[in-house]
C-alpha cells in the first residue's frame, strides 16, 4: 500500500496554510470540477468547436434502474446529456429502464432512432450493452461503471475512482461523529460499491487513527438501487442503534436514507451528486461522482470524430470528476481544509485509498 502516514501536526501546518487562502479559493474548485477543458465561448459556432462531419451528432443514454429523477447516479447522467444538447447543439434521447430485462429493447430502440453514440449507464446493462455494439457496429457505445477484458473497437469504458470521494468523506465522518459509531447502507455488494465502502472505511480508519479515537463502522446492503422503503429501514435501525452518521451509497434507495436522517435528526452522506438540497440540516456532505462530467466528455471527443473505441477511461480526483461539495456549513472549516489536503495528497499518489477489502486490509495494517 502506497502510503506514508503523516501526524496531527502534519495535518494543522497544512490546514494553517489553507487558512490563508481567501474565499475565492473555494469558488475556483467547484469551478475547477465542473469545467470542461473542451469548453467554448457563447458566441463560438459548432464549426469552430470541430465536431466531426462523419459522425452521428445523437446521442442516446439507457438508464440503470432508478430513471432520470433517481436524484443520484441516472440523474447525474441524464444532467450530462442534456448540457450536450443545450451547450453543444446536440441531438439526444434517452430510455428509462423499469427492469434489467428492458436494457436490451432499449438498446435497440436507440441505434434504430439514429443514434450514433449510445451509452448504459451503470454495471447491470454491461451484458445487453456488449451484445448491441457486437450487431451495430457503426454505432458506437460507451458504458458507465464497467469494463470489458477484451474492450470491442465501437465500445469506450467509463470506470470512476470512487474510492477516492468516499475516503475523503470517510474522514470527515470520523472527524465530526460524536458516538463514535458511524455507519454505511450499500445498494448491491459488488465491485463498484466495494469502492465506496472500503474508501469510507479507509478514510473513517484515518481519523481514528489521527484523532486516536475509536470509530465504529457498521455496514448493511438493500439489495436494490431503487427501495427507498428498504434503505429508510436499514439506516433507520442505525440511527437508533448509536449511529449519527450514515453513507448511502444506493441510487434511488439512497433517498430513503436521506428520510431516515432527517426523522431522526441525525446526519447522512449524500452520494454522486451534491444532495444536500433534499436535507439542508441533515447532509453533511456528499461524495461527488460526476457521470455528468465523463458524459459529457467522452461524448465531444466521440463527436469531434477522436479515436476512443476499444478503450477504457478513469475518472477521478485529478480529472475534476469527483470529489466534495464546497459548501461545508454543517462542519467546522478546520475539518474542510484538512479534507482538501487529503485531496491534495490522494492527487499525488501519496495516499491510495482501498477499492477493495484485501487493498483495505493492507491500508489498515500501514497505518499500524
Amino acid at each position: 500500500m502506497k502510503i506514508r502516514y503523516i501526524g496531527l501536526m502534519c495535518i494543522i501546518l497544512a490546514v494553517f496554510f489553507l487558512g490563508g487562502c481567501s474565499d475565492d479559493a473555494d469558488d475556483i474548485q467547484v469551478l475547477n470540477v465542473w469545467e470542461s477543458d473542451t469548453d467554448i465561448a457563447d458566441d463560438e459556432t459548432e464549426s469552430d468547436f470541430g465536431f466531426s462531419e462523419d459522425v452521428s451528432k445523437k446521442v442516446g443514454m439507457v438508464t440503470d434502474v432508478g430513471g432520470i429523477d433517481d436524484e443520484s447516479f441516472n440523474q447525474s447522467a441524464w444532467e450530462g446529456l442534456q448540457a450536450l444538447s443545450e451547450n453543444k447543439n446536440a441531438v439526444t434521447e434517452y430510455k428509462e429502464s423499469d427492469s434489467e430485462d428492458d436494457f436490451a429493447g432499449n438498446f435497440q430502440e436507440l441505434v434504430d432512432s439514429g443514434c450514433g453514440l449510445c451509452w448504459g449507464i451503470g454495471f447491470a446493462c454491461a451484458d445487453a450493452l456488449k451484445d448491441a455494439a457486437q450487431n451495430n457496429k457503426m454505432v458506437h457505445f460507451a458504458i458507465v461503471d464497467s469494463s470489458y477484458q477484451f474492450i470491442p473497437e465501437n465500445v469506450t469504458a467509463v470506470v470512476f475512482r470512487a474510492q477516492e470521494p468516499s475516503f475523503i468523506v470517510g474522514y470527515i465522518a470520523g472527524s465530526v461523529t460524536k458516538t463514535g459509531k458511524i455507519g454505511f447502507v450499500g445498494g448491491v455488494k459488488g465491485d463498484i460499491i466495494d469502492q465506496f465502502q472500503y474508501g469510507y472505511q479507509a478514510g473513517a480508519e484515518y481519523a481514528s487513527e489521527l484523532y486516536g479515537k475509536k470509530i465504529d463502522v457498521v455496514i448493511e446492503y438493500a439489495d436494490s438501487f431503487a427501495d427507498a422503503d428498504k434503505g429508510y429501514e436499514l439506516a433507520d435501525s442505525m440511527y437508533k442503534d448509536g449511529c449519527d452518521i450514515v453513507y448511502q451509497a444506493a441510487g434511488g434507495t439512497g433517498i430513503g436514507v436521506i428520510e431516515a436522517a432527517k426523522k431522526s435528526g441525525k446526519y447522512v452522506i449524500g452520494v454522486d451528486r451534491d444532495q444536500a438540497y433534499l436535507a439542508p440540516e441533515n447532509v453533511l456532505t456528499s461524495a461527488l461522482k460526476l457521470v455528468n462530467v465523463a458524459v459529457e466528455r467522452v461524448s465531444e471527443s466521440y463527436m469531434r470524430g477522436e479515436e476512443i473505441g476499444g478503450k477504457s477511461m478513469s475518472f477521478g480526483l485529478a480529472e475534476g470528476a469527483v470529489g466534495i461539495p464546497a459548501d461545508h456549513s454543517n462542519y467546522r472549516d478546520e475539518i474542510y481544509d484538512s479534507a482538501l489536503v487529503l485531496e491534495d495528497r490522494i492527487k499525488s499518489g501519496d495516499i491510495v485509498p482501498p477499492a477493495s477489502e484485501q487493498e483495505y486490509i493492507e491500508f489498515k495494517s500501514s497505518l499500524n
